[in-house]
């Protein structure tokens, strides 16, 4: 289904492009607010508490009034994940291209902890939103001075992005799975690979185990979160001015 601007009816929506049918009395809602409404069900009561009448009850309103803007959950969703990245921070004005993209990923994981519930929505293409485009530009100008062709500074920003989410996801979900299970990220883990990894077989892994990597009380810790993903980041970034070097 299309507007007649052209455009698939989900991005007109999120571009308030869309119109709202006129049958009956004049709306009382506005996207924004239905967006709104969700987005704090979301950051109280998690992902799985978004309903299209859990969110008419957070406006109190009713549900078939929802339904004049937003035509199903799975389009709720797509105003809530764009919505809920607000707006990118100026990237800094010296520093080069790398203090630009350390900002962005940093700023990037910072709205993901406001909002960890954006983690967990089913990415179901390349951005289109109005913010994520917004996100999308800001990385892409951290290039602007840098020799990479167009496609390659996509290709950097689409790198760095799947790492950031890629942590971003594991870090939540070992969160969640370490306060069901803590005994899981104990010494059990490392008693289960010397008894089970057999250095033969697994040579590499093997000696990680012989080497007592996984010898800790508490694999999970929080406060490791931030230097693991700086570390992670500092790698990425060190391949990109790898590949930038080889260009010059």
């Amino acid at each position: 289904m299309t507007e007649e601007n052209g455009l698939p009816a989900e991005i007109a929506l999120l571009w308030g492009l869309r119109e709202t049918p006129r049958r009956g009395r004049k709306p009382s809602l506005t996207i924004g607010e239905i967006t709104r409404a969700a987005i704090e069900v979301a950051d109280a009561e998690g992902l799985g508490a978004v309903s299209m009448a859990r969110v008419a009850q957070q406006l109190g309103n009713s549900t078939m009034a929802l339904y004049r803007h937003v035509k199903s959950k799975d389009e709720l969703l797509k105003l809530m994940a764009d919505a809920a990245m607000e707006d990118p921070p100026p990237m800094p004005a010296t520093g080069g291209w790398r203090a630009g993209l350390t900002l962005w990923a940093n700023s990037v994981l910072l709205t993901f902890r406001r909002h960890p519930w954006c983690a967990r929505i089913p990415l179901t293409g390349p951005p289109l939103g109005p913010k994520n485009l917004a996100w999308f530009d800001s990385a892409l100008g951290t290039l602007a001075d840098t020799p990479l062709s167009e496609s390659e500074k996509v290709g950097v920003v689409m790198g760095l992005l799947t790492f950031v989410h890629g942590e971003i996801r594991l870090t939540a979900e070992l969160a969640e799975s370490f306060q069901e299970n803590p005994e899981a990220f104990g010494p059990s883990y490392a008693r289960a690979l010397r008894l089970l990894v057999d250095p033969r077989k697994l040579p590499a892994l093997g000696r990680v185990v012989d080497a007592g990597v996984f010898d800790q009380p508490n694999l999970y810790d929080e406060g490791d979160v931030d230097a693991d993903f700086a570390f992670g980041l500092g790698l990425y970034l060190d391949g990109v001015a790898a590949y930038l070097a080889g260009r010059a």
